[in-house]
């Protein structure tokens, strides 16, 4: 029994890895990975804070879709593709990127949000 669900445990976690995702799925970054990950074309990369927050400073590209916002769903219901997302520490992006993964899309979720991406000295456009 306890080998049963230590098995589904390692089975159902968020990967690590943007190697090979499957579409529909959520993988977890790192700071560097997802620097790579948002490089590359066909990304669509979205900051699911507040737009205050957004404000104050977003990665450069960055769509403002703040997740909490009654309309988010309405926003994010002809996604499809690619999508990376980011909060202030990655609890919001994981709520986000669970509504685009549900969609098909496949999400790339920064691992501590924009306080890891700023902590790593990437940078951040203030407005």
């Amino acid at each position: 029994m306890i080998t049963m669900f230590a098995a589904m445990a390692v089975c159902c976690g968020s990967s690590k890895s943007t190697e090979q995702a499957p579409q529909g799925s959520v993988t977890t970054v790192s700071v560097e990975e997802f620097a790579k990950t948002i490089s590359k074309r066909g990304i669509r990369l979205i900051d699911v804070r507040t737009p205050k927050e957004y404000a104050e400073g977003h990665i450069a590209g960055a769509e403002n879709i703040d997740v909490r916002a009654a309309d988010f769903a309405e926003r994010i219901k002809t996604a499809k593709g690619k999508v990376a997302v980011y909060c202030r520490s990655g609890k919001r992006s994981l709520m986000a990127a669970e509504q685009f993964s549900a969609k098909g899309c496949t999400v790339y979720n920064l691992d501590g949000g924009i306080i890891a991406w700023q902590k790593a000295g990437k940078p951040v456009v203030n407005q």
